[in-house]
């Protein structure tokens, strides 16, 4: 696997990069290496065209034969040192490319640290740093699209990094970014620390996310139990995004997935496990989605947008028009 794409907004103190916020520094890390500072690129400009490379992978019909790439932006959680961070962005690229998935992956490193009981502080710190996402980030590669060649830019949130997501929309909206045009293609939230109520239509918090994108996908679980509202260290906050769903009164632009009885069936079915479920980094229940081939393949249909999400394979459809992600139809 070649170098992996990784925009840091960690401070750096005695050459090493720490859990405070800093400036964003856009970085090649050899496979199977932690992120340092020595992996940096001096002029930020060549990395991009190097991602904006990697990330093209053919002609598209549909849009005249012109170049085309896609882009996913992995944004990480909590309680997450830069092992884990590197641990996951390798799973999951191997896992889409196994679904057949030909476009570049891109790590945002912001500084969440390695204690379980850091939850505060990490989420201050994620609010403090997501606007350096779009700013230093995606408004810059939206701006670098050229005539011939089109990337779609997806982001995929898991847990708080589904909040910072949502911060760095709406601060970068209330900045008034000089380009206020650009727009992202589909934003995935898995494991999603965001309260289910702010995703409601209309609502202030959410209303930058969906003006700013075509498509938000969430993935639910209601075994997720690192959000389950009686978690000291998440001081009992609303019900989670990632637990129980999307509102009943969430956009259009939205979708959500109903993974609970798929996770029920996984977490004790052992061939199943054997199966479906290649490794497991982090809490089960909570980070089980990178490593799974079946989450792999429905993430894959999600980006690739060809077909309506309702007959994504992976996927089923209730009386109530509601969707389970499933083995099979």
């Amino acid at each position: 696997m070649p170098n992996q794409f990784v925009m840091c907004a960690r401070a750096v103190k005695d050459g090493v990069f720490i859990a405070e916020p800093g400036s964003s520094l856009f970085l090649l890390v050899p496979e199977g290496e932690r992120p340092s500072p020595k992996h940096a690129i001096k002029k930020p400009k060549q990395w991009f065209k190097k991602l904006r490379i990697a990330a093209t992978w053919g002609k598209d019909s549909r849009n005249g034969e012109l170049n085309r790439g896609d882009l996913i932006v992995f944004v990480h959680g909590y309680n997450n040192d830069q092992k884990i961070v590197m641990d996951r962005h390798a799973q999951l690229k191997r896992d889409l490319i196994s679904a057949g998935y030909k476009g570049e992956i891109l790590s945002f490193d912001w500084p969440s640290n390695d204690k379980a009981l850091n939850y505060l502080e990490d989420r201050h710190d994620a609010k403090k740093t997501a606007m350096q996402l779009v700013s230093d980030g995606i408004r810059v590669l939206s701006e670098q699209q050229t005539p011939n060649c089109t990337i779609n830019i997806h982001l995929l949130g898991h847990s708080t990094g589904a909040y910072v997501i949502r911060e760095a929309f709406d601060d970068a909206d209330d900045a008034r970014l000089a380009n206020n045009s650009w727009t992202v293609s589909q934003v995935v939230f898995i494991g999603g620390d965001i309260s289910s109520s702010s995703m409601s239509q209309g609502d202030s918090s959410t209303d930058s996310l969906y003006r700013h994108c075509t498509r938000i996908t969430n993935y639910s679980n209601l075994y997720d139990s690192v959000l389950k509202l009686s978690n000291a260290k998440r001081l009992g906050v609303a019900p989670r995004v990632g637990r129980v769903g999307l509102p009943d009164d969430s956009s259009p632009k939205s979708v959500n997935i109903d993974c609970t009885e798929y996770f029920g069936t996984l977490n004790s079915n052992d061939e199943i496990k054997k199966v479906d479920q290649a490794i497991v980094l982090g809490s089960f229940d909570h980070s089980w989605h990178i490593g799974n081939k079946l989450f792999a393949r429905d993430l894959f249909e999600t980006i690739k947008g060809d077909i309506d999400r309702s007959v994504i394979p992976t996927r089923s459809v209730e009386t109530d028009g509601k969707l389970k992600l499933v083995r099979s139809q």
